[in-house]
């Protein structure tokens, strides 16, 4: 883009002159407008020259004041004020207030028709934008033939690094350097320590759209950086962040920039989709290892040989773990927004993990935004390796993660059992309001296959298999009640009842009889025997009232 200085330092315009005092013309000119309106300021673009004669102004010249305050917010590049045939010459007074407002203001002489200047300015500018789109174009052409050729992120950041002649870096969506061009092969600092120097609130700024920031360099004086977004996953963009932009040689231009920064786009979102293919193999592949043994076929599969593309190891040690995005209240109800977070938690555990943890695989669940790990050895501060990595996601891009372990297993055939048991033990804790990070599978016996059941279904089973022995409130109840528990519990066995409970054996007799009377059944049919365990189980305690209550 062109500059004021660079306009006024060509000859053409060698007899315009520069009243008002500034501290640099450096400043970008767009367009060039014709205008005695004085308004004008709700019509115009940004960073554009006005020319004008100042006609309206020829009897009171203060009135160019507020004049000039209205372009303050267009960015206008510069007024120019032609002299000679309404205002002989621009009050001194006007001439201080563009210097305090900084703008420009140019004293153009009466024998410049204004018509011929805006032409001669009007054709440089669109010479120099031709010339910048066909350099834009070139470059496109060029950063293309990358992509076809399908060149590695590293080396296309080098090649643009090369063009712009500037420092250039491409950060992940966890802000972790993945690319940066030769200037930082002779640097005494690396490019990590520009980018950790950019704080939340600088990422947040790039993630809206193009961003110019000020950090520090490695003196500690100021330096500009000039960060795009690169969107892939749409709420977790990559950064591209371009050191000293000002420097960037004539005829590259703004719009070249984000030819490349589009071509960057196509690589990296050719790479995502490739691994996203990868995964749903993997995916897949977890799914027939979890069916495999309920299917119960006689086809013996070699599971190391199938998996071993994925990662998976002959090992005496596996354990599968379910990973789950913990929602805020914000995002609850997000359905793409939640999507994005588990595909950036997957991407993320898959680049992190290995370094940390031997032989872990990273599974995406089928139909669904929870992830599968697979452990393959037996990590002894696996609990405190898996927190301190969950902090750095968390504190990164706000992701929370919490981990559902299933049991150990010795062989790959048992890798269901972990499985089922990891998605027993999530199921859990998505209905917790508070979730931890590290959660176990707990076996609930079979009392825990009637969690959620209607509290009344519940109730009403139980009365009917023990009738008065249900509720009891009287004594006499209560005793047969514990006498029954206590039988049923040492598989009808007389002698143990009476030691335990130290009761005559012909007490605990007369008691059983007096049960099997009010029940109308006999307690050792095995079908009777496991329905009144059950009820006695279910009716424990107070936390099951009444029905009638």
């Amino acid at each position: 883009m062109s500059s004021l200085n660079d306009l006024l330092k060509l000859p053409r315009f060698s007899d315009l002159e520069v009243l008002s005092t500034h501290r640099d013309l450096d400043r970008p000119v767009e367009s060039v407008e014709i205008t005695e309106t004085p308004d004008i300021a709700g019509f115009i673009p940004e960073n554009v020259i006005i020319l004008t004669t100042a006609m309206i102004f020829k009897d009171d010249q203060q009135q160019l004041k507020p004049f000039l305050a209205s372009l303050v917010t267009k960015k206008v590049a510069a007024l120019g004020i032609k002299v000679g045939r309404f205002i002989e010459d621009i009050d001194p007074a006007v001439v201080a207030y563009a210097t305090e407002l900084n703008i420009p203001l140019i004293k153009i002489p009466s024998t410049q028709p204004l018509g011929g200047l805006l032409y001669r300015m009007q054709s440089y500018l669109w010479d120099t934008k031709t010339e910048q789109l066909t350099y834009a174009l070139d470059i496109q052409k060029k950063f293309s033939s990358l992509l076809m050729h399908d060149v590695s992120n590293g080396r296309f950041i080098a090649e643009l690094g090369k063009i712009i002649n500037a420092p250039v870096i491409l950060l992940n969506p966890w802000h972790k350097v993945i690319g940066n061009s030769q200037y930082f092969s002779g640097s005494s600092y690396p490019a990590s320590f520009y980018a950790e120097q950019l704080s939340a609130q600088n990422y947040r700024r790039i993630s809206e759209g193009k961003a110019n920031l000020v950090i520090n360099n490695i003196n500690g004086e100021k330096l500009q950086v000039l960060g795009y977004p690169v969107n892939v996953i749409d709420n977790f963009p990559y950064y591209l962040l371009i050191l000293r932009p000002e420097q960037i040689p004539y005829p590259i231009s703004e719009f070249a920039i984000e030819q490349a920064v589009l071509t960057l786009m196509f690589i990296l979102y050719k790479n995502h989709k490739v691994q996203d293919f990868f995964d749903l193999l993997k995916s897949d592949f977890l799914s027939q290892l979890v069916e495999a043994k309920s299917l119960q076929t006689e086809e013996h599969r070699n599971w190391v040989d199938l998996g071993s593309n994925y990662g998976l190891v002959q090992s005496n040690h596996y354990r599968i773990a379910l990973v789950y995005c913990v929602p805020d209240e914000q995002s609850q109800n997000q359905v793409f927004y939640r999507k994005d977070e588990s595909q950036i938690a997957n991407n993320w555990m898959q680049d992190q993990l290995p370094l940390k943890i031997r032989d872990v695989v990273v599974f995406k669940v089928k139909n669904s935004n929870d992830i599968a790990l697979l452990f393959q050895s037996e990590e002894p501060d696996l609990e405190r390796t898996l927190t301190n990595l969950v902090k750095e996601l968390e504190d990164a891009l706000g992701i929370r993660l919490s981990f559902s372990f299933g049991n150990a297993c010795e062989t790959i055939e048992d890798i269901s059992n972990s499985y089922i048991e990891a998605k027993s033990a999530l199921t859990e804790i998505k209905q917790r309001t508070e979730i931890e990070t590290i959660n176990y599978y707990r076996p609930k016996g079979l009392i825990g296959l009637f969690e959620g059941t209607d509290e009344e279904d519940i109730h009403y089973f139980c009365e009917k298999i023990l009738g008065e022995l249900a509720y009891p409130e009287d004594t006499a109840t209560v005793d047969l009640r514990k006498t029954l528990q206590y039988y049923l519990d040492y598989n009808c066995e007389i002698t143990k009842t009476a030691n335990t409970l130290y009761l005559h054996r012909n007490t605990i007799k007369y008691r059983i009889k007096q049960c099997e009377k009010l029940l109308g059944i006999s307690v050792k049919q095995p079908q009777n025997s496991l329905n009144l365990r059950l009820a006695l189980e279910l009716s424990k305690g107070e936390n099951v009232p009444k029905l009638s209550e």
